[in-house]
Protein backbone atom coordinates (compact mmCIF):
# COMPACT_ATOMS: atom_id res chain seq x y z
CA UNK A 1 0.00 0.00 0.00
CA UNK A 2 1.07 3.62 -0.82
CA UNK A 3 1.43 6.11 1.86
CA UNK A 4 -0.64 9.26 0.35
CA UNK A 5 0.55 12.78 1.10
CA UNK A 6 -2.30 13.31 3.43
CA UNK A 7 -0.97 10.04 5.45
CA UNK A 8 2.37 11.66 5.68
CA UNK A 9 1.12 14.95 6.89
CA UNK A 10 -0.66 13.64 9.34
CA UNK A 11 1.91 11.48 10.80
CA UNK A 12 4.17 14.36 10.47
CA UNK A 13 1.68 16.32 12.54
CA UNK A 14 1.23 13.30 15.29
CA UNK A 15 4.96 13.31 15.71
CA UNK A 16 5.01 17.08 16.21
CA UNK A 17 2.12 16.49 18.97
CA UNK A 18 4.12 14.18 20.67
CA UNK A 19 7.44 16.85 21.62
CA UNK A 20 6.48 17.72 24.56
CA UNK A 21 6.00 21.44 25.27
CA UNK A 22 8.70 23.57 26.87
CA UNK A 23 8.02 25.80 29.58
CA UNK A 24 9.10 29.43 29.97
CA UNK A 25 11.58 30.20 32.49
CA UNK A 26 9.46 32.73 34.36
CA UNK A 27 5.79 32.64 34.54
CA UNK A 28 4.56 35.87 32.56
CA UNK A 29 3.41 39.62 34.69
CA UNK A 30 0.12 40.24 34.71
CA UNK A 31 0.64 42.83 32.36
CA UNK A 32 2.12 40.42 30.19
CA UNK A 33 -0.89 38.31 30.57
CA UNK A 34 -3.27 40.35 29.55
CA UNK A 35 -1.39 41.91 26.89
CA UNK A 36 -1.28 38.12 25.73
CA UNK A 37 -4.58 37.98 25.93
CA UNK A 38 -5.43 41.10 23.80
CA UNK A 39 -3.44 39.31 20.93
CA UNK A 40 -4.55 36.04 21.15
CA UNK A 41 -7.75 37.74 20.46
CA UNK A 42 -6.82 40.35 17.73
CA UNK A 43 -4.98 37.28 16.27
CA UNK A 44 -8.12 35.17 16.35
CA UNK A 45 -10.45 37.75 14.82
CA UNK A 46 -8.07 38.56 12.05
CA UNK A 47 -7.53 35.04 11.04
CA UNK A 48 -11.47 34.34 10.71
CA UNK A 49 -11.77 37.74 8.97
CA UNK A 50 -9.84 36.42 6.27
CA UNK A 51 -11.75 33.07 6.11
CA UNK A 52 -14.80 35.35 4.96
CA UNK A 53 -12.96 35.50 1.31
CA UNK A 54 -13.11 31.84 0.42
CA UNK A 55 -15.99 29.43 -0.34
CA UNK A 56 -17.05 26.26 0.46
CA UNK A 57 -14.60 23.64 2.47
CA UNK A 58 -11.77 25.85 2.04
CA UNK A 59 -13.64 28.14 4.27
CA UNK A 60 -14.77 25.87 7.05
CA UNK A 61 -11.15 24.50 6.79
CA UNK A 62 -10.23 28.54 7.45
CA UNK A 63 -12.19 28.70 10.48
CA UNK A 64 -11.29 25.80 12.33
CA UNK A 65 -7.54 26.59 11.63
CA UNK A 66 -8.15 29.86 13.06
CA UNK A 67 -10.11 28.38 16.35
CA UNK A 68 -7.42 25.72 16.68
CA UNK A 69 -5.17 28.44 16.70
CA UNK A 70 -6.70 30.27 19.42
CA UNK A 71 -7.77 28.05 21.65
CA UNK A 72 -4.03 26.14 21.61
CA UNK A 73 -2.74 29.60 22.09
CA UNK A 74 -5.35 30.12 25.32
CA UNK A 75 -4.23 26.69 26.78
CA UNK A 76 -0.12 27.60 25.90
CA UNK A 77 -0.91 30.98 27.67
CA UNK A 78 -2.65 29.60 30.72
CA UNK A 79 0.68 26.82 30.81
CA UNK A 80 3.33 29.79 31.14
CA UNK A 81 1.11 31.32 33.80
CA UNK A 82 0.70 28.60 35.92
CA UNK A 83 3.65 25.96 34.89
CA UNK A 84 1.36 23.14 36.76
CA UNK A 85 1.99 19.97 34.34
CA UNK A 86 -1.81 19.67 34.90
CA UNK A 87 -2.03 22.91 32.21
CA UNK A 88 1.15 21.13 30.39
CA UNK A 89 -0.99 18.05 30.05
CA UNK A 90 -4.35 20.40 28.62
CA UNK A 91 -2.37 22.00 26.04
CA UNK A 92 -0.80 18.91 24.62
CA UNK A 93 -5.01 17.83 24.91
CA UNK A 94 -6.10 21.04 23.40
CA UNK A 95 -3.49 21.11 20.09
CA UNK A 96 -4.30 17.69 19.16
CA UNK A 97 -7.65 18.53 19.49
CA UNK A 98 -7.41 21.19 16.91
CA UNK A 99 -4.95 19.61 14.99
CA UNK A 100 -7.92 16.84 14.72
CA UNK A 101 -10.67 19.06 14.28
CA UNK A 102 -8.36 20.78 11.24
CA UNK A 103 -8.18 17.04 9.82
CA UNK A 104 -11.43 15.80 9.77
CA UNK A 105 -11.99 19.31 7.98
CA UNK A 106 -9.76 18.34 5.45
CA UNK A 107 -11.58 15.24 4.89
CA UNK A 108 -14.50 16.57 3.62
CA UNK A 109 -12.55 17.45 0.42
CA UNK A 110 -12.70 13.44 -0.19
CA UNK A 111 -15.23 10.91 -1.31
CA UNK A 112 -15.57 7.38 -1.08
CA UNK A 113 -13.09 5.61 0.68
CA UNK A 114 -9.92 7.90 0.51
CA UNK A 115 -12.51 10.32 2.94
CA UNK A 116 -13.14 7.13 5.37
CA UNK A 117 -8.91 6.85 5.32
CA UNK A 118 -8.42 9.91 5.67
CA UNK A 119 -10.80 10.14 8.68
CA UNK A 120 -9.51 7.23 10.36
CA UNK A 121 -5.99 8.30 9.63
CA UNK A 122 -6.94 11.58 11.49
CA UNK A 123 -8.38 9.70 14.49
CA UNK A 124 -5.43 7.25 14.82
CA UNK A 125 -3.34 10.46 15.28
CA UNK A 126 -5.33 11.97 17.72
CA UNK A 127 -6.02 8.95 19.82
CA UNK A 128 -1.82 8.66 20.16
CA UNK A 129 -1.52 12.24 20.46
CA UNK A 130 -4.39 12.25 23.98
CA UNK A 131 -2.57 8.97 24.78
CA UNK A 132 0.97 10.48 24.79
CA UNK A 133 0.00 13.85 26.69
CA UNK A 134 -1.71 11.91 29.23
CA UNK A 135 0.65 9.18 29.93
CA UNK A 136 4.14 11.00 32.18
CA UNK A 137 0.60 10.50 34.61
CA UNK A 138 -0.81 7.43 33.83
CA UNK A 139 -0.78 4.32 35.71
CA UNK A 140 0.73 1.18 33.99
CA UNK A 141 -2.72 0.25 33.13
CA UNK A 142 -3.40 3.34 31.84
CA UNK A 143 -0.97 3.42 29.56
CA UNK A 144 -2.12 -0.23 28.27
CA UNK A 145 -5.27 0.66 27.77
CA UNK A 146 -4.02 3.76 25.99
CA UNK A 147 -1.75 1.59 23.56
CA UNK A 148 -4.53 -0.93 23.16
CA UNK A 149 -6.85 2.20 22.10
CA UNK A 150 -3.90 3.58 19.84
CA UNK A 151 -3.46 0.01 17.94
CA UNK A 152 -7.04 -0.15 17.36
CA UNK A 153 -7.46 3.17 16.29
CA UNK A 154 -3.73 2.49 13.92
CA UNK A 155 -6.03 -0.50 13.18
CA UNK A 156 -9.01 0.52 12.01
CA UNK A 157 -7.18 3.15 9.36
CA UNK A 158 -5.27 0.17 8.11
CA UNK A 159 -8.35 -1.88 7.28
CA UNK A 160 -10.03 1.17 5.63
CA UNK A 161 -7.53 0.85 3.16
CA UNK A 162 -7.94 -2.64 2.06
CA UNK A 163 -12.09 -1.98 1.17
CA UNK A 164 -10.30 -0.53 -2.34
CA UNK A 165 -9.24 -4.79 -2.55
CA UNK A 166 -11.37 -7.49 -3.29
CA UNK A 167 -10.64 -11.19 -2.95
CA UNK A 168 -7.83 -12.79 -1.55
CA UNK A 169 -5.77 -9.51 -1.71
CA UNK A 170 -7.94 -7.87 0.37
CA UNK A 171 -8.13 -10.82 3.23
CA UNK A 172 -3.98 -10.64 2.96
CA UNK A 173 -4.59 -6.71 3.97
CA UNK A 174 -6.82 -7.04 6.58
CA UNK A 175 -4.50 -10.04 8.02
CA UNK A 176 -1.33 -7.85 7.33
CA UNK A 177 -3.23 -4.63 9.21
CA UNK A 178 -4.51 -6.85 11.71
CA UNK A 179 -0.87 -8.76 12.34
CA UNK A 180 1.11 -4.95 12.23
CA UNK A 181 -1.77 -3.49 15.15
CA UNK A 182 -1.91 -6.58 17.50
CA UNK A 183 -5.39 -7.31 16.45
CA UNK A 184 -7.12 -11.04 16.39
Amino acid sequence: MKTSTHSRAVLLVGAFLLAPLVTQAAAPTKAEYATAKTTISADYKAAKAACASLKANAKDICKEEADAAQNNARAELEFKASGKPADGTRAQIVKADGIYEVAKERCDDLSGNAKDVCNKEAKAVHVAAIAAAKSPKASAEDRAEAKEDVNEAKYKAAAEKCDTLTGDAKTACIQAAKTAHGQR
